[in-house]
């Protein structure tokens, strides 16, 4: 269970990385026409990694091509997040595809099927 700490970072985290993704401040053509979402963020105990799920708008998942490239600009993105949270350290980011919507669709078909 996250502590409240872990909460409210992994949620400041999120907000920072959206609003950095959605104003083009990462400067990649391929993720501005992307329309990548951040949908949550989980912190380590330690605040030193975080997990960030994404979605793309309009697709189920998001292209693995376009997940290497948000691996590539980690860095950039890392640096956004450390001017816009005081924290000791900025968090290593790892992102990872937000499947919620495509599980979801699943249980529904199941239980229409039921």
């Amino acid at each position: 269970m996250p502590s409240q700490r872990q909460l409210k970072v992994g949620e400041q985290v999120r907000h920072v990385l959206a609003s950095a993704l959605a104003q083009g401040e990462v400067h990649d053509a391929r993720l501005e026409e992307a329309g990548i979402t951040v949908l949550e963020v989980r912190m380590s105990p330690d605040l030193r990694h975080a997990s960030v799920f994404v979605s793309q708008l309009g697709r189920s998942g998001v292209d693995d091509d376009i997940l290497r490239q948000l691996d590539r600009v980690s860095g950039r993105l890392g640096g956004h997040v450390a001017r816009g949270i005081n924290l000791k350290y900025a968090p290593k980011l790892h992102f990872l595809v937000d499947d919620t919507l495509e599980r979801v669709g699943r249980i529904e078909r199941l239980l229409d099927e039921g």
